[in-house]
């Protein structure tokens, strides 16, 4: 029998749940892209909302009470609000298939979609469009992707209290748990305004750096002392989208999705702060009978594994050196 850790080894990504894609395309001349999470057969949606400055599409549609219960892709994009375009060429191609909420009329792509600001470290002049959604979607696999400095997490960056030039880099990264036949996994795009801390033992593992000393600072310290923020409001965000297999309900997706930003918590020091737009989404699609709790406790945990990823997969790039490198 397999041990915990090789379990681990074969589940690691939101793709090892049956029926979803994942594609990135990355703009490396201009330091930005996007990210495609795709179940074109239609999956149940949720969505929790933490941070004070978000920037989304569609997150309406995705709380309990409205009609339209499926959704068909996630986009998670780089370029502040213009990165929302992306979604567009994600539709495109999910229309052009065949996929889509049946109006009678037409079928519609439902596709939410998150942004994280990344304008300050590329080009600003570039941002991920419909064109870039599309071509994520086009290289769309369930197969093993790579982390780090890829798809909508190509430009992140940690610790921009004091902006670019006392941040570490950052990007994507995933993880996924197996217990019995249940599968969760969750993909995370960490830009955070706080550093990324070891949830064991607390330590900084990236995050904001003194550049003359070497060494990191510590935001939460800084910021409980009455030190604020030298970046414009609303230049953060962690993004992330957890998947599974489990039979859920609407309201119980949302409530996953409220649980896995614990993982979040756990991770980014400070979490959800006024400058910060932290969003994580839950897709669930299966037969697998699950208590919500169980699979959001899984979550949160995966969540948690895919940020530290994030920023132990990233390397150096615009200047911005990773953890790795320091």
């Amino acid at each position: 029998m397999p041990t915990e850790d090789a379990v681990n080894e074969l589940f690691r990504n939101v793709t090892d749940i049956p029926g979803f894609l994942m594609g990135h395309a990355s703009d490396y001349d201009a330091l930005t892209g996007c990210t495609a999470v795709l179940c074109p057969e239609g999956a149940v949606g949720g969505v929790d909302v933490r941070g004070a400055s978000p920037g989304t599409r569609e997150t309406d549609l995705l709380r309990p009470g409205c009609r339209v219960e499926l959704v068909h892709g996630v986009v998670l994009a780089g370029g502040s609000a213009f990165g929302l375009d992306a979604a567009c060429g994600v539709v495109r191609y999910l229309e052009e298939h065949g996929y889509g909420y049946d109006t009678g009329i037409a079928r519609v792509p439902i596709v939410p979609a998150a942004i994280i600001f990344d304008l300050h470290t590329g080009n600003k002049n570039v941002r991920p469009d419909a064109a870039m959604g599309y071509n994520a979607c086009l290289a769309a696999t369930a197969s093993k992707h790579p982390e780090g400095c890829v798809g909508a997490g190509t430009g992140a960056t940690v610790g921009n209290l004091y902006g670019p030039a006392c941040a570490t880099k950052s990007g994507l990264g995933a993880w996924s748990l197996r217990q019995g036949d249940l599968i969760v996994g969750a993909v995370a795009v960490v830009n955070a305004l706080g550093d990324v801390v070891d949830p064991i033992t607390g330590e900084i593992v990236a995050g904001l750096r003194d550049p003359r000393r070497g060494i990191f600072l510590n935001t939460k310290k800084l910021m409980a002392g009455g030190e604020v923020s030298r970046n414009l409001a609303g230049t953060n965000t962690v993004l992330g989208v957890v998947a599974t297999n489990a039979s859920l309900t609407k309201q119980q997706v949302n409530r996953v999705a409220s649980l896995a930003c614990l993982g979040l918590a756990r991770t980014i020091s400070p979490a959800h702060t006024g400058y910060d737009g932290d969003t994580i989404f839950a897709m669930a699609r299966g037969l697998t009978q699950a208590n919500p709790d169980q699979v959001g406790i899984l979550a949160a945990d995966c969540v948690a594994q895919a940020v530290i990823r994030a920023v132990r997969e990233a390397w150096s790039l615009g200047g911005v050196p990773a953890a790795g490198d320091l």
